[in-house]
């Protein structure tokens, strides 16, 4: 599926910084300036949300530059660095927020041919930033581990893109997320200067290039912590109540011993949108979405117990011709109801683990047929709690903001998506004080994905 139908070609502008110059440089590195292939790969799916496919519509990049390895990821470094061409970094264009659509146009990095393991070993692999998650996972699963985490855009998604772009996903109501100690453990970047520099990051210091939008330094290998890759199964447990669903849910997340990937509930209506899932989605019902470990699986049950009804239970694939179960939780949730109806949009909620049961019933009371329930059991800060990523019933911008501070009011926090910046998408409404910092050391001039760290000022424009 494509990420927006393509629109009229429009005129080609003539670009205000020194293509020309930069195609020089670096001769000889696979370089595409073709007018729709480069504006098609400048987007995302940013189009999830309405306010943002409004301001990211007609933004692209100049030229795409598809370096094959890490030295001609340094020469076209270098040459944007002395040109003062923006750099905007690429791999699979699996986010939602406009995180590698470039705002000042310029050089397009696709780093999607650096892929790869380095290697591996009990617990651990290394790998090259464009490596598909999905043929990563592949590779370690022969030798008995898998990624503790991934997005639900598996398949398609890089390790790079993923770590720049990504917080958690399936997975993290064990783990975490990519931002608990240990869930990265290394990182290797290439600056954006006039003489480039490679640097190793390591343990929380790989941690300043996480959901940075690959601001702060060109990701170009990996070093990720594994997992023991257990046979999953997939159920679906339907209930006739939304809180009923949510409580079995949380029960299994705070259980130790029964070992999960995932454990989403969905409200009614949204299931009625799952395809091929329709059939296990009972008209009214609510479900709760489970990947448990097969050894796990009766232990699962028995807490259940019987407030629910399996109406699905089966292995786990993602081979072709198959829709992993994953794939109708985290952001393909929404995407499955847009697939027919793109009237609705979406938040990102992290709700407070101390009044979790309490905070949920409150928002879904506020808002009954405006913020339709899906929430996602997670692990943060060693407690459990629930993300969510609700359905919403779009009208326009203010009263979109109005739900967004009803939320905040009550406590829940918002990652809002219908922004650009990392300052104004994240719960906090700031930029990470070691993010902020490294940038001046590894992108003095601003060039990396201008536009997404508003608090950034390059020391040459300060002046």
């Amino acid at each position: 599926m494509s990420a927006i139908p393509e629109r009229r070609p429009r005129p080609q502008q003539p670009s205000r910084y020194d293509i020309a110059g930069f195609t020089s440089e670096v001769a000889g590195i696979e370089l595409i300036d073709e007018p729709q292939v480069v504006r098609k790969r400048s987007r995302d799916f940013f189009w999830y949300s309405p306010i943002l496919n409004r301001e990211l519509a007609e933004k692209s990049a100049d030229i795409i530059a598809v370096p094959k390895d890490e030295a001609e990821v340094v020469r076209i470094a270098a040459a944007c660095a002395r040109r003062r061409i923006p750099l905007t970094v690429r791999a699979a264009g699996t986010g939602n927020y406009g995180q590698a659509v470039p705002l000042e146009g310029g050089v397009l990095l696709d780093i999607t041919a650096l892929a790869g393991v380095e290697w591996q070993k009990p617990g651990a692999v290394r790998a090259a930033a464009g490596t598909r998650l999905l043929d990563l996972d592949m590779a370690t699963r022969e030798h008995g581990f898998e990624l503790r985490m991934h997005p639900s855009t598996k398949r398609s998604a890089t390790l790079g893109g993923f770590i720049a772009g990504g917080s958690g996903g399936v997975g993290s109501v064990t783990y975490g997320g990519l931002r608990e100690p240990g869930n990265i453990l290394a990182a290797r970047i290439v600056t954006v200067e006039e003489q480039p520099r490679i640097l190793e990051l390591r343990d929380d210091a790989a941690q300043k290039v996480n959901r940075a939008y690959g601001t702060t330094g060109i990701i170009t290998a990996l070093e990720m912590p594994l997992a023991p890759a257990w046979p999953w199964i997939d159920v679906i447990t339907v209930f006739d109540d939304y809180m009923e669903a949510f409580q079995a849910g949380y029960d299994v997340a705070l259980a130790d011993g029964v070992v999960k990937k995932l454990v989403t509930p969905i409200a009614w209506p949204i299931p009625g949108y799952f395809g091929a899932l329709k059939q296990h989605c009972p008209e009214g019902k609510s479900i709760l979405i489970c990947m448990i470990a097969e050894a796990s699986l009766g232990p699962f049950k028995a807490l259940i117990g019987g407030r629910g009804t399996v109406t699905y239970e089966a292995p786990s694939q993602e081979g072709p011709g198959t829709v992993p179960l994953y794939e109708y939780c985290w952001n393909h949730t929404t995407l499955q109801w847009l697939k027919s109806d793109r009237s609705v949009t979406y938040l990102q909620c992290l709700f407070p683990h101390d009044r979790l049961v309490e905070s949920a019933r409150e928002m879904i009371a506020r808002f009954p047929d405006e913020v339709l329930a899906h929430h996602e059991f997670i692990r943060f800060g060693g407690r459990v709690t629930a993300s969510a990523l609700p359905v919403l019933r779009f009208t326009d911008a203010e009263r979109l903001n109005r739900i967004i501070a009803e939320h905040e009011e009550a406590g829940v926090m918002i990652a809002n998506p219908h922004v650009v910046s990392l300052e104004a998408g994240s719960r906090h409404k700031r930029a990470d004080a070691d993010q902020l910092g490294f940038k001046h050391e590894v992108d003095p001039h601003g060039l990396l994905n201008p536009g997404k760290m508003d608090s950034f000022v390059a020391a040459d424009q300060a002046k």
